[in-house]
């Protein structure tokens, strides 16, 4: 923070203009960015050539064939450098401008451009995942590069947050409803299923209102489409999943036989001991009973209640939202295969 307070003093009017017009871009260019992602070439077209090109070298790529690769994916590339560029310019404004903390639309700034990102996001998730029988599968080349920019994009809209809430300008408290204590990262389509992907700023409370010693760190609604004769896709109520950690405190040795540890086990021996691990669940709903007819069940509360039940243990190191999403999808599609998907116990 004090680096922070040595820029503010060397701020010139020019930074500020400038920080000021970027701002006045975002707003005007919202729309027209969301167009182009509307219009982001599809690799639909291109399937049978890549997965046939990667099955006939024995998933192994030449040089030619990765770089033909990356010149289809070119155009996306492009995108996630403009994006990432844009964060980069929004940070600097942050940390040169003068009048950063009373200005009203510098608070707005990473809301609005959250929201730019996800058609983005969208377009990423549903071309690396979306599952089609009427096309062959796509490049795991590709599939590889197009997650790999969702990771990239989603590291640094989370280090923008947290650089933004650290001044103040909104809280990541997820009961404060003008808090950001997360951000949406993409929608893909499985089958029947339909996953819309969120991801927290920082380790999150599983519950706001008790202390359970679980924090969430990335969430999924999952919805299930229903059959029917009518037009359009219908689905099912959401099911919600979670990335959550805890911090597992191993007992300490009990050297003494009485009870009690020696005392050279000091405050640093028994911190080592604490590990974090890492999970995944789901959110099921205990009060009130999601099967119950009363509505008076539904009126009269106010705060769902709800506890974790854990379908995965990923260990103690924390996965990227690509590979926790890949874990998850494994879970869900192993599910539909026994066809335990969505019981609850």
């Amino acid at each position: 923070m004090m680096a922070n307070t040595e820029h503010v003093e060397f701020t010139s009017p020019c930074e500020e203009n400038e920080a000021s017009q970027s701002l006045t871009e975002l707003e005007t260019n919202t729309q027209t960015f969301e167009e182009r992602n509307a219009m982001a070439p599809s690799f639909d077209d291109e399937r049978c050539f890549l997965a046939e090109g990667a099955e006939g070298t024995g998933n192994t790529l030449s040089c030619q064939d990765t770089r033909m690769m990356d010149e289809k994916i070119s155009p996306t590339e492009r995108q996630l450098e403009y994006l990432m560029n844009k964060a980069d310019e929004f940070q600097t404004q942050l940390l040169w401008s003068r009048d950063c903390l009373q200005n009203y639309r510098f608070a707005h700034v990473v809301p609005m451009f959250l929201q730019t990102c996800q058609p983005y996001f969208t377009y990423l998730e549903s071309t690396a995942r979306n599952a089609n029988p009427l096309h062959p599968p796509l490049s795991a080349y590709i599939r590889a590069q197009l997650l790999q920019f969702s990771q990239q994009l989603c590291s640094r809209l989370e280090q923008l947050v947290l650089l933004y809430a650290s001044f103040s300008l909104f809280s990541l408290e997820e009961s404060d409803p003008l808090s950001i204590s997360h951000f949406y990262i993409g929608q893909c389509q499985i089958g029947s299923m339909k996953l819309s992907i969120f991801r927290y700023c920082c380790p999150t409370p599983f519950l706001a209102s008790a202390s359970t010693g679980l924090y969430k760190r990335m969430r999924w609604n999952v919805e299930r489409e229903i059959e029917g004769e009518g037009e359009g896709q219908t689905y099912d109520s959401a099911e919600f999943y979670f990335l959550c950690c805890e911090d597992v405190i191993e007992a300490a040795d009990d050297k003494d036989g009485d009870g009690s540890c020696e005392e050279e086990n000091t405050k640093t021996e028994r911190e080592s001991r604490v590990e974090r691990i890492w999970s995944i669940g789901q959110w099921v709903q205990t009060y009130p009973d999601p099967e119950t007819e009363d509505i008076n069940d539904w009126v009269l509360c106010s705060v769902p209640c709800g506890q974790y039940k854990q379908l995965l243990c990923l260990g103690s190191e924390e996965p990227s939202s690509c590979i926790a999403t890949d874990c998850l999808l494994g879970v869900l599609l192993s599910q539909e295969t026994d066809g335990t998907f969505g019981t609850k116990t």
